[in-house]
């Protein structure tokens, strides 16, 4: 009966988180401006995706953002597991203090770091540049503090055995660290990609031609172009594309996001 229960509860709460994603696609393909008014007279179709391709370049906005979001969890994957390894496992003078200084930044708000990351960005002429969008978010306290946690539980035993067989720091850190630590990897990499895909304020400042807008910025700019009435079918539509890859992201990695210590480092 608990069990019956516990799934009805679980059902339910499913249901009402996919709620609004379904209405936001039946209203995708509901080409009614005034939808929400004359809602049981709707006709189903993809025009309003085909008009969203023609009113904007999505293709280039899309691939803008993908790039930027895979480069930069790439890249903040790879530096957050040195820096939280190095952190968890090596000594070494001044240790503790530098990572009370990272913890530090971490309660900083973003917002104060805008104007002199875009100072830096003009000095280096970086501005309306992948660099500017990719590289500051490639460093972060939250994703040292997380593979630091993680590496804190790596088991000295199989750190002595990887040194008994010949393996110095940096082959100890990838051949047994890193697969080790595939769910903070996994969590990090989700965390990461879902805020690159969906940040709008920097990628706003930072660039100033279409060619370099992010598929954020495009929607933003698309919704308030100068329409004095909102095309929900194709705002919907353009929402929709938005969070394919975030879907798919989620689905690909939730598999690794697991709480077995032993995970990826022990094989039976």
């Amino acid at each position: 009966m608990k069990k019956i229960a516990l799934y009805t509860i679980l059902f339910l709460t499913a249901v009402s988180m996919l709620i609004p994603f379904l209405a936001m696609f039946f209203i995708s393909l509901s080409g009614d401006e005034n939808i929400f008014i004359n809602y049981n007279n709707i006709n189903l179709s993809f025009m309003s995706y085909r008009n969203v391709f023609k009113s904007i370049p999505v293709i280039k906005y899309f691939l803008n953002s993908l790039t930027v979001a895979l480069a930069t969890t790439l890249g903040q994957v790879l530096i957050a597991s040195l820096a939280g390894y190095g952190f968890a496992r090596l000594k070494f003078p001044g240790r503790d203090i530098l990572f009370f200084v990272m913890i530090l930044t971490m309660m900083v708000p973003p917002q104060v770091n805008i104007v002199p990351l875009f100072w830096l960005m003009s000095k280096l002429g970086w501005i309306n540049t992948y660099q500017a969008l990719i590289v500051p978010g490639l460093f972060g306290g939250f994703g040292v503090f997380l593979m630091r946690q993680y590496f804190l539980n790596f088991s000295s035993e199989l750190e002595d055995a990887a040194k008994i067989d010949g393996c110095n720091e940096w082959k100890t850190f990838y051949k047994i660290a890193m697969p080790y630590a595939i769910p903070a990897i996994a969590t990090l990499s989700i965390f990461t990609f879902v805020t690159t895909w969906n940040s709008f304020m920097w990628p706003l400042i930072v660039t100033n031609t279409e060619s370099m807008r992010t598929l954020a910025v495009g929607l933003a700019i698309f919704k308030g172009s100068f329409r004095e009435l909102t095309l929900w079918g194709e705002l919907m539509a353009a929402s929709c594309i938005c969070s394919i890859p975030v879907i798919l992201v989620f689905i690909i990695g939730k598999k690794y996001l697991i709480n077995n210590s032993l995970e990826g480092a022990i094989k039976e």
